[in-house]
C-alpha cells in the first residue's frame, strides 16, 4: 500500500465523518424544534381551578408517607 492511497482513504473518512456530524446536528436541531412545539402546545391551566393555600385543609402537607 503506498502513501498516496492511504492519504486519500484518510481524506475520504474525514469527509464522511464531517458529513455524519453535520447530519446529526441537523437532526438534533429538528428534534429540539419539535420538542419546543410540543411544549408550547400544552394547554395552560386556568387560574380559577388551581388551589390556593386558603382553599386547602390546614392538616394537608403536615406529614409525609415514606413507606411503600
Amino acid at each position: 500500500m503506498d502513501i498516496s492511497s492511504s492519504s486519500s482513504v484518510a481524506a475520504t473518512a474525514s469527509l464522511s465523518t464531517q458529513i455524519d456530524v453535520a447530519v446529526l446536528k441537523r437532526a438534533q436541531q429538528s428534534q429540539a424544534q419539535s420538542a419546543l412545539a410540543l411544549i408550547d402546545a400544552i394547554p395552560q391551566h386556568p387560574s380559577a381551578t388551581t388551589p390556593t393555600p386558603a382553599n386547602l385543609p390546614p392538616n394537608l402537607g403536615q406529614n409525609i408517607n415514606v413507606t411503600a
